[in-house]
């Protein structure tokens, strides 16, 4: 296949070389490497590209700020270029990451005021993505604390950055946390985007801007300077386009890190583990037995019937599978289910968690000017001292008041917490996703991507999220719980996620990009707002 980065154009009996850019749009970081290998365009162009992309889509304020020294780092990677050292993949690469994930040229605050200003070292992963030759573009949006302050917010809102829109639906609900990075990797405003997630904050913007998440499991990127609410269940990683794409950058970020005992667990340390891109084969589905736990749909069908066309769409996927030469075996269930829809253990685990891990995380800072040492602070901060920026009390604490309840609230340090956390991995472990992983002897479990994140959350599960469908003209407009967002609406995406075991991401990575390229979802319908900015060669 001729690279798109450049064709031969005949006129006549002569042949010309033109330089034809990859469309940013749907650019894979492959294009890009091919590109910069070949001079094509630099570092310094990508940068100055995705900059004037992000102008380009300002109205839905997926970035909340640009690194200001961005162009600087290009500069100094293309020199390395020029010079023959190329340090991998990501050499040259721009990259968003959320606005809770801290780097030094920019303010890292979770959305909230009351860390604007605050400072410290980069994050873990940021590191590694500099070493990797990755360059940090910028700070992407996100729904405020992670999602974790509001029982009446909306998705993709925060003081700090203001309110992200969805790529596909004009007052689109972006779904969050990751709001940003799913609307900037829709719309190919870098080349991958770094998200977090507890429960659902990858997978569920990924789905609804029609891209690829992968939740890795617990402990296999560091959470070190990454503003936390559970030590248990949060975890950083890849938004991108493509299955590959996003493999690159987990492969960059995976490994142990002192900082971070939860990596002490990986089971292969770097320099040995997994190839997460190697991974991506075409044949990866063959022999695959996939497991369909058939209660879980029914369940979340009985929640909302709305659901069916992502069900329907999901059930010719399987047909897919199986020509593809997967074994999928049907009513896999998870023995537990009924339990896990009344249990209110990963709440209490989350609170528990937030209250000591925040306290952990500011401690860190190397300058607070609001003096945030506490969630009790935060909270002082949000109530009384920026109400009106904070929006409160319209945007409410529900989450935080019930973490600082005297009675109910405590710390995951107090004797009450740990009865909560052993019923939370039973719930997820023999009575639900592993269970059901040994029990029927699977590879992975398959699953709509709008009914799978919490059975991997509460174990420290992989996931892998792709695109499976969009829905269709006939959709009733439903409006979010807010009421100034749209939730469903034709042309929204929805996704398929592969569940598995801890560290078990390779195996998953595989079945998604086999699936992938059977499919080839996304571009059959474009997002609304397609920025026109395009690659551009400085010397033209």
């Amino acid at each position: 296949m001729i690279p798109p980065w450049r064709r031969l154009v005949f006129y006549g009996c002569i042949a010309s070389a033109q330089l034809q850019f990859p469309s940013l749009l749907d650019a894979t970081i492959d294009d890009l490497r091919g590109g910069l290998d070949a001079g094509a365009f630099s570092s310094v162009d990508l940068v100055n590209a995705y900059i004037g992309r992000i102008s380009d889509a300002s109205s839905l304020n997926a970035v909340t700020e640009l690194n200001p020294k961005a162009l600087e780092i290009a500069a100094e990677v293309d020199r390395e270029r020029a010079q023959g050292k190329v340090r991998g993949p990501l050499h040259g690469i721009p990259i968003l990451i959320k606005n809770n994930i801290a780097s030094v040229e920019n303010n890292n605050t979770a959305g909230s005021l009351a860390l604007l200003g605050a400072t410290s070292r980069d994050a873990f992963v940021v590191t590694r993505l500099r070493a990797a030759g990755a360059v940090i573009l910028g700070k992407a949006g996100l729904s405020q604390w992670a999602n974790f302050r509001s029982s009446n917010s909306s998705n993709g809102w925060s003081a700090h950055g203001g309110q992200v829109y969805g790529a596909y639906v004009q007052n689109q609900d972006p779904s969050g946390s990751s709001s940003g990075c799913g609307v900037a990797a829709a719309l190919g405003l870098a080349a991958v985007c770094i998200g977090t997630e507890t429960d659902g904050s990858i997978a569920s913007p990924a789905q609804r801007n029609g891209v690829v998440g992968i939740k890795p499991s617990v402990g296999l990127t560091s959470r070190d300077l990454v503003i936390p609410i559970s030590e248990h269940q949060d975890t950083i990683g890849p938004l991108a386009a493509t299955v590959k794409s996003a493999a690159y950058v987990l492969q960059a970020i995976a490994g142990q890190d002192p900082n971070d005992n939860y990596t002490s667990a990986i089971p292969n340390s770097i320099p040995t583990l997994p190839d997460y891109v190697a991974a991506c084969q075409e044949d990866a589905l063959s022999d695959a037995r996939l497991g369909v736990p058939s209660n879980v749909l029914e369940l979340f069908l009985e929640f909302d019937a709305s659901r069916q066309v992502e069900v329907d769409a999901f059930t010719s996927a399987l047909d897919t599978m199986r020509r593809a030469g997967a074994e999928v075996v049907e009513n896999t269930n998870f023995t537990e289910l009924n339990a896990w829809a009344n249990s209110s253990a990963e709440g209490v685990v989350l609170r528990a968690d937030f209250v000591t891990n925040l306290a952990s995380y500011l401690s860190k800072l190397t300058s607070n000017p609001n003096n945030i040492t506490s969630l009790a602070d935060v909270s002082r901060f949000t109530k009384t001292v920026a109400p009106g920026p904070e929006e409160f009390p319209s945007r409410n604490t529900a989450t935080w008041d019930q973490a600082l309840d005297p009675q109910s609230g405590f710390g995951n340090t107090d004797p009450r917490f740990f009865p909560f956390l052993q019923e939370n991995l039973f719930l997820g472990g023999e009575g639900g996703l592993l269970g059901a992983l040994e029990r029927h002897q699977l590879d992975a479990i398959v699953l709509p991507t709008s009914f799978a994140p919490g059975f991997a959350a509460i174990v420290g599960a992989p996931l892998v999220t792709l695109p499976l469908g969009f829905y269709p003209a006939n959709t009733p407009r439903v409006m979010n719980r807010r009421g100034n967002l749209v939730d469903t609406a034709p042309n929204v995406p929805f996704g398929l996620s592969f569940l598995g075991r801890r560290f078990d991401e390779a195996k998953l990575i595989g079945f998604a990009f086999a699936f992938e390229q059977l499919t080839k979802v996304r571009g059959t319908v474009k997002p609304f707002l397609i920025p026109a900015t395009e690659i551009r060669r400085g010397d033209l």
